[in-house]
C-alpha cells in the first residue's frame, strides 16, 4: 500500500489541524445553524447558551487533535504510516471527538442519555469536520511534492551484520558489489572517482536491500547495478561479462542464470 508524503506528518501540516479544524467547526456551526442543530447545542434554552457550548466543544476538539496529532507528528520518522492507517487514525479523531462531546452534552442537558447524545454529536462532527480533514490533506499533497521523501529513498543504506550503520550512497553511484570471505566489497563512484568500501557482511544480508534498489545479482560473488552496464560480452573462455560505463572499471562477471534478467534491464 502506497505509503502517505512526509510533508502530510509535517509540523505545520499538524498545526493546520489543530487550528484550522475547530475554527472551521466553529464557523460552520454559527454560520450555517440548521434547525437540528440550533435544537441541539441551545438545548432549549436561548442562542446565547448555543455559542457558549459550541466554544466547548471546540476546547473538546481542540484537546483532542493536539492529543492525537502532536505524538504522531512526533513519531513519524518511525511510523512509516500508509494511507489505510492514516484514515483510520484520522476517523478515530472524529469519534473520540463525538464521545467527549456526547460526555459534555449530557451532562449539561441533565435529563438527556449519553448515548441519545453521542448519536447526535457523531452526526455533527461527520457533517462538519470531515471536510476540513478532506481538504487540507488534498491541499499538502498537491502543494508539497514530496521531493525529500523522493531523495531519501533514493539512498541506499549499508548496514554491517550487527546492524550498525557503515555506508550511505545514492543508488545511482552504486556500480556493483563483490563477495569477499566474510566480507561484502562496495565499488562506486565519489565524483570521478571509483572508491571502495569494505561492509563485514554476507551477500544474503544484503540481497534485500540491492532488490530493493534495483541492483540485481548477476553471479554467485556479485550484484551489479544495471544502470551502469554498457554491454554484455562474452571473453575468449567463453564467459559473459558486464561492462561498466566507467573509464578503468574491470569488467563483472555474469553466469547464464542471471544472463536474461540482466540482459532485459539493458
Amino acid at each position: 500500500m502506497t505509503k502517505i508524503p512526509a510533508s502530510v506528518l509535517s509540523v505545520p501540516v499538524m498545526l493546520l489541524h489543530i487550528l484550522v479544524i475547530p475554527v472551521f467547526f466553529l464557523s460552520f456551526v454559527l454560520i450555517y445553524q440548521s434547525e437540528w442543530m440550533v435544537a441541539f447545542l441551545n438545548m432549549g434554552i436561548d442562542s446565547g447558551r448555543m455559542v457558549f457550548n459550541v466554544l466547548m466543544l471546540m476546547c473538546i476538539m481542540i484537546g483532542v487533535l493536539c492529543a492525537s496529532r502532536i505524538p504522531m507528528t512526533a513519531c513519524r520518522k518511525y511510523l512509516h504510516m500508509t494511507w489505510f492507517p492514516y484514515v483510520l487514525w484520522s476517523l478515530a479523531e472524529v469519534v473520540v471527538f463525538a464521545c467527549f462531546a456526547a460526555l459534555y452534552m449530557a451532562l449539561m442537558y441533565g435529563d438527556y442519555g449519553y448515548f441519545a447524545a453521542l448519536g447526535d454529536c457523531m452526526l455533527l462532527a461527520v457533517g462538519t469536520i470531515t471536510y476540513p480533514y478532506i481538504i487540507i490533506t488534498a491541499i499538502t499533497c498537491a502543494v508539497y511534492p514530496n521531493e525529500k521523501e523522493a531523495a531519501e529513498e533514493d539512498l541506499v543504506r549499508f548496514a554491517d551484520n550487527t546492524g550498525r550503520l557503515k555506508l550511505v550512497i545514492a543508488h545511482d553511484v552504486l556500480l556493483y558489489v563483490e563477495a569477499q570471505e566474510n566480507y561484502v566489497s562496495i565499488h562506486y563512484l565519489e565524483g570521478e572517482q571509483q572508491k571502495e568500501y569494505s561492509l563485514r557482511q554476507s551477500m544474503r544480508g544484503i540481497e534485500e536491500l540491492m532488490e530493493k534498489h534495483g541492483i540485481i545479482r548477476c553471479q554467485r560473488s556479485y550484484f551489479v547495478n544495471p544502470r551502469h552496464v554498457k554491454v554484455l560480452r562474452r571473453d575468449k573462455e567463453g564467459m559473459i561479462q558486464a561492462e561498466l560505463d566507467v573509464h578503468g572499471n574491470k569488467s563483472v562477471p555474469v553466469s547464464p542464470k542471471y544472463y536474461e534478467q540482466l540482459s532485459r534491464m539493458l
